[in-house]
């Protein structure tokens, strides 16, 4: 099938962007994040407000995917998105009161719901991937009048965190998240067990700014070696595993930090195997709500 026009692209697209959200949320239990068990090392989240975080951006993303339908990267489409972006980041925090529940989320997956509708059904999720990564190498000249978290932990670290990740072609979604998915799912171990298998080699691998910022360096060594010890024990679906995990889970609260990095980039791994698993094949299977 190809599109038909700009509104289907972005119904799909905006449709699959938010149920990737909402999927990362229900995944349980993770390791100091939000899940409908607890709220990890966030007082101020709850399942029900990430829920209703990700249903807010659900026009944001639509809005992306027909802006960006089938044209070229260029710096024009670079300041569209993110207008769109910004716009979508103010009526996300009216939801939540002010809190900060998908900031980072909107940057990766608008690039790649971007990205993605710039090419015809069936492209290869590689080549999706790239483009996304060419529209964020784009300068953004737009600058906050306040200091993001983004800008204080690279201004402390050094760390470029989601904007690295993206201009870099997204290395930690190609060479460790869906890669990590697949492996998972070949061992045949539950689908939930194979995305917190994702989620967990994620936090092994990924510098998270998001953990730097509420730990510093300490609680994102702490972190890594953690995560690396669950994968190195079996992974989640073994006994031994599983209980590293718990240790992760208490050394993360114990430190107030939370991986939300890596809970973004599970989300984009999410949406970016829909895209594969399906090949957007009877898009009204996949207009719910």
């Amino acid at each position: 099938m190809t599109w038909n026009n700009a509104k289907e692209c972005g119904e799909v697209l905006g449709n699959w962007a938010v149920q990737a959200l909402i999927a990362e949320a229900e995944l349980s239990p993770k390791p100091g994040l939000v899940d409908p068990e607890d709220t990890g090392s966030h007082a101020d989240m709850t399942f029900d407000l990430l829920v209703a975080s990700a249903a807010s951006l659900r026009e944001t993303f639509e809005s992306i995917a027909e802006a960006s339908y089938l044209r070229e990267p260029d710096q024009q489409l670079r300041e569209e998105i993110a207008a769109i972006g910004r716009q979508g980041e103010r009526k996300m925090m009216h939801v939540t009161g002010g809190i900060n529940t998908h900031k980072g989320a909107i940057w990766v997956l608008g690039l790649l719901t971007s990205g993605a509708a710039l090419h015809q059904p069936g492209q290869d999720v590689k080549r999706m991937i790239q483009t996304a990564s060419e529209i964020a190498c784009y300068p953004d000249r737009y600058i906050p009048d306040i200091p993001t978290h983004g800008s204080s932990v690279f201004a402390r670290f050094g760390v470029k965190g989601a904007r690295g990740e993206a201009e870099s072609g997204f290395p930690h979604l190609i060479k460790i998240a869906l890669p990590k998915l697949v492996q998972a799912r070949e061992r045949g171990i539950s689908e939930p067990l194979a995305r917190l298998e994702a989620l967990v080699a994620l936090i092994a691998h990924l510098d998270d700014t998001c953990i730097l910022h509420r730990g510093g360096l300490p609680a994102l060594q702490m972190a890594k070696q953690k995560a690396k010890a669950i994968l190195e024990n079996g992974g989640v679906s073994m006994a031994e595993g599983w209980r590293k995990l718990e240790e992760l889970n208490q050394s993360l609260l114990e430190s107030n930090a939370s991986p939300g990095g890596s809970a973004d980039l599970l989300a984009a791994t999410l949406f970016l195997d829909q895209i594969e698993s399906v090949h957007y094949v009877d898009k009204k299977v996949f207009l719910t709500t």
